[in-house]
């Protein structure tokens, strides 16, 4: 997209142009470093072993191993990683099959002035 070599437009000004920041054309992202990338493969051999462990067991787990790692640390690379402990969730989803499901009685009206509609949410 950007051509370094050009030498009718500017850097600035194809910078400009793209609508994205200079700083973007000189700032190399780092990577991870050695020891991180050696963590995320100890981290995925554990949950493979065991999905269900969190970041708190896993961080105990790396502790237990000798290595001196945070739980911040192990949220992060977990996140990277894009690894969730498996668990029950609440299904808040499924509606009571005992409870009454309502009927839209506006479905095709028209509202086209003040007042016309009005609704309350009281059920006794």
């Amino acid at each position: 997209m950007i051509n370094k070599e050009n030498s009718l437009l500017s850097l600035r000004k194809q910078c400009q142009l793209l609508a994205i920041n200079r700083s973007n054309l000189y700032c190399q992202p780092a990577g991870e470093t050695a020891e991180n990338l050696y963590l995320m493969r100890l981290l995925d051999e554990q949950y493979t072993k065991a999905p269900f462990y969190g970041v708190l067991r896993m961080t105990a787990f790396l502790r237990s191993l000798g290595y001196p790692v945070n739980q911040k640390r192990i949220r992060r690379l977990l996140r990277i990683m894009g690894l969730e402990a498996i668990y029950q969730k609440p299904n808040l989803s499924q509606p009571h099959p005992d409870y009454r499901i309502y009927p839209y009685l506006l479905r095709g009206v028209a509202i086209e002035r003040c007042n016309q509609v009005w609704s309350c949410d009281n059920f006794l």
